[in-house]
C-alpha cells in the first residue's frame, strides 16, 4: 500500500517584529485557515494516523485547530521548526508502520516547497494555510493535490 504524506503550512501569523519569531501567533485569518484545512481534510476522507507539528507557536496553533476536525492530537517534533528536509519527511511518513499510511506534518516554508520538489520534482509555492498531498511508493513520490487556503474554504 502506498503511503501518503500531507503537508500543511501554518496559517497567517502576526507580523515579524511583533514578538520573537518562534512565539508569533496566528491571526484571526490564520485560525480560519487552520480550521478550514482540518475540515477540508476530513471532508476529503484524509484521516491521518499521526500529526506532527513544529513547536513554533503559529504552527502548533495551526495543528491544534486543524486537528479538531480530524479527531487526533498533534505531536510536537522539534526538527520541523526549520531546516526540515525530504529525508526527515520520509522518516516521519514511515512512522505509521501499523496504520493506514497517512501522516500529516504542520510546518514552514521554504522547507515544505523544497520537500515536495525533492520527493516529486514538482515546483510549488505553498501558501500560508495551504496543503500538499504526496503519494509515496517505492522511494518515489507523486504530488496528488495542492490546495490553497481559498480552495480549502470551499470544501465543506
Amino acid at each position: 500500500m502506498a503511503r501518503q504524506l500531507w503537508l500543511l503550512r501554518h496559517g497567517d501569523a502576526e507580523p515579524y517584529g511583533t514578538r520573537p519569531d518562534a512565539e508569533r501567533r496566528l491571526t484571526d485569518r490564520g485560525v480560519e485557515q487552520a480550521r478550514a484545512a482540518g475540515t477540508a481534510l476530513a471532508a476529503l476522507g484524509v484521516q491521518p494516523a499521526i500529526v506532527y507539528t513544529s513547536p513554533r507557536v503559529r504552527a502548533r496553533e495551526t495543528a491544534e485547530h486543524a486537528c479538531q476536525a480530524l479527531g487526533v492530537d498533534p505531536v510536537e517534533h522539534g526538527a520541523l521548526a526549520g531546516g526540515f528536509d525530504a529525508r526527515e519527511a520520509l522518516e516521519l511518513a514511515a512512522s505509521d508502520a501499523d496504520g493506514d499510511g497517512r501522516v500529516l506534518i504542520v510546518g514552514h516554508e521554504p522547507d515544505f516547497s523544497q520537500i515536495v520538489h525533492d520527493l516529486t520534482g514538482a515546483r510549488i509555492d505553498m501558501k500560508k494555510g495551504g496543503i500538499a498531498g504526496v503519494r509515496l511508493e517505492g522511494g518515489r513520490g507523486e504530488l496528488i493535490v495542492l490546495l490553497r487556503p481559498r480552495e480549502l474554504l470551499a470544501i465543506r
